[in-house]
């Protein structure tokens, strides 16, 4: 990386500026970092955003934060970017990042917030050495156009850094970065990630079991956490995607601070019974979460599933191993898509535990 290119003097966008791509917006801006352009479809939350500023609501710290941000709608946009935070959903990722190729230069990088596994799709069409990763750990939900709940606590909100397949401007990513660190006085809001492949398993193993099951009960991370069942079949999931990713060459970064990985991957009823009381401490700081695709099947769209719980039950058939759970998962899911089922804490009634 050249160590003259300052973050300020950049053009960055955050592309998808939805919930999360609005509170990751109002933070940098809050931060200091002033050029930073929100790009989204929502004219109506462009308007808003420009009028009034970003307002995130912390649910959990009890606070409201408020910054004034440059938000345009893709017609809009008139310049390259150096850097990309592509922040929308994987369902359409060769179309998006195929557009977005107007907006880049030949030395432009995009870095991904997606859920799942993304990064190989993106480099198919920009290259692998320009292809970036973040690993986030906070969500948030769309209240009105400009208002924006955030539903992690402050000092848990985290972004891991990984390059696809070079690392040479993972160290600017993580600069920008840390102007959103700086508006909330928290140091470890960004870390450079040693294996992304680690680190995107961890992730998805997280996503795969609270984000599909919050899907098909309507329930939050932290009550699926504490109920006796779902906490069972949440386990389940998570070992189903430890199994997979052990057998495609990766153990997973620590969740949370925890290394659930030595109780999920071991059969030992001592070591299970650890990882069902640390479950609920795990999550403790994300309790409020409830899926984003329960919003988009709640708004009659389709869901990312095929990309969460349907990413684990790809990669475990190309390396034999079962999903069961995964599996079951998809398949409510699309059920509720089309109407089959309902959104029902009863759901989990058609899995063996």
């Amino acid at each position: 990386m050249n160590k003259s290119i300052k973050p300020e003097n950049l053009h960055i966008a955050i592309y998808g500026a939805g919930a999360m791509g609005t509170v990751l917006g109002c933070l940098l801006n809050m931060g200091g970092l002033k050029n930073v352009d929100l790009i989204t479809r929502n004219q109506a939350h462009v308007s808003a955003l420009n009028a009034h500023g970003a307002k995130i609501v912390c649910s959990v710290d009890g606070k409201e934060l408020t910054a004034k941000v440059n938000a345009l709608l893709p017609s809009e946009v008139n310049k390259k970017y150096d850097v990309i935070f592509l922040m929308t959903k994987q369902r359409d990722n060769e179309r998006i990042v195929s557009g977005l190729l107007p907006m880049m230069h030949e030395d432009s990088i995009i870095c991904t917030t997606q859920n799942g596994l993304p990064e190989e799709s993106i480099a198919r069409i920009i290259g692998e050495k320009r292809t970036y990763g973040a690993v986030t750990s906070f969500g948030a939900n769309y209240i009105e156009p400009g208002r924006i709940l955030l539903t992690s606590a402050l000092h848990a909100m985290h972004m891991e850094i990984g390059g696809y397949k070079s690392q040479e401007k993972t160290p600017l990513i993580c600069e920008i970065l840390s102007y959103a660190g700086k508006a909330i006085d928290h140091s470890a809001f960004v870390s450079v990630s040693k294996d992304l492949a680690a680190s995107r398993w961890s992730k998805l193993t997280i996503n795969a079991a609270f984000s599909g099951l919050s899907v098909i009960t309507g329930l939050s991370f932290g009550t699926l956490a504490k109920r006796h069942r779902s906490r069972k079949i949440a386990l389940a999931v998570m070992r189903e995607c430890v199994a997979v990713a052990k057998a495609a060459g990766h153990r997973l970064a620590p969740m949370h601070g925890y290394d659930m990985e030595k109780f999920l991957s071991d059969q030992n009823i001592f070591k299970k019974l650890i990882a069902f009381v640390l479950l609920p401490f795990t999550m403790k700081s994300h309790k409020n979460i409830t899926s984003g695709m329960l919003k988009d099947i709640r708004q009659s769209k389709r869901c990312e599933i095929d990309f969460i719980n349907g990413a684990v039950v790809k990669a475990g058939k190309k390396f034999h191993v079962e999903t069961p759970f995964c599996d079951q998962i998809v398949e409510i899911t699309h059920g509720i898509e089309d109407g089959l089922y309902e959104i029902d804490y009863k759901n989990l009634d058609f899995f063996e535990i």
